[in-house]
């Protein structure tokens, strides 16, 4: 297997749907694969490149009118390629958030400085949120795109719908949090419940991960 990004084989898994215009794949990435790896947009005029000279994809000039276009299509090494792929171990989930790093320097800025990045990212959640609200009414109206695969994009529709909801929920919480500090945020009460809340919740992702390992080691001792 060549060496790609994972990008790459995100574009690769839509050639494996069927070929694309660049143009084609900036818009599928849009409306689907942006919204949980946004960073396949950036490499969308260089990613599909890569794929040719792996030999997963061709490309051919096609015209409209005057106006020249380049499509890519999946090889057959291609998907032998993605087939391999699909089921190495994955990277651990990590989140890339902007406005959280702002969020933990507030202390640099004023009390409003805090609440209008806190403002903004319940807006920006909205907006996002209401711009993909179409694709699970067009599944239901039988009217949706690949409807075959349905089955598992319903399992990552159901993240992108709950953290949207985290985001909603997360940020209605911390303004009210604080909306009621003083002007001078050095001041400000923390909330004792929620960092109760958060030990609560660590104990028990521990004592899972401990069972676990008690687990391993049980099954290690039995095969010895």
């Amino acid at each position: 297997m060549a060496n790609l990004s994972t990008t790459s084989y995100a574009i690769l898994g839509l050639l494996s749907l069927q070929s694309w215009t660049t143009y084609e794949l900036a818009e599928q990435m849009r409306r689907s694969l942006g919204r949980f790896w946004p960073r396949a947009e950036s490499g969308i005029y260089v990613e599909p490149k890569k794929l040719v000279d792996a030999g997963y994809a061709t490309v051919e000039t096609e015209y409209v009118g005057q106006r020249a276009r380049q499509r890519y299509t999946i090889t057959p090494a291609g998907r032998k390629a993605l087939k391999q792929w699909v089921p190495t171990p994955s990277a651990a989930p990590q989140v890339e958030f902007e406005a959280l790093i702002k969020v933990f320097f507030a202390e640099r800025g004023t009390r409003a400085d805090l609440l209008a990045t806190l403002r903004t990212v319940k807006r920006d959640n909205e907006d996002q949120a209401a711009a993909g609200q179409s694709i699970p009414h067009d599944y239901l109206e039988r009217r949706g795109n690949y409807p075959e695969r349905l089955a598992w994009n319903i399992l990552v529709g159901t993240f992108i719908d709950e953290w949207q909801q985290l985001l909603d929920r997360w940020t209605s919480w911390a303004i009210g949090e604080v909306e009621q500090w003083p002007d001078d945020i050095r001041d400000a009460e923390p909330s004792w419940d929620a960092l109760q809340r958060q030990a609560e919740h660590g104990d028990q992702f521990a004592a899972r991960v401990a069972a676990r390992a008690d687990d391993a080691r049980s099954a290690n001792e039995s095969t010895t």
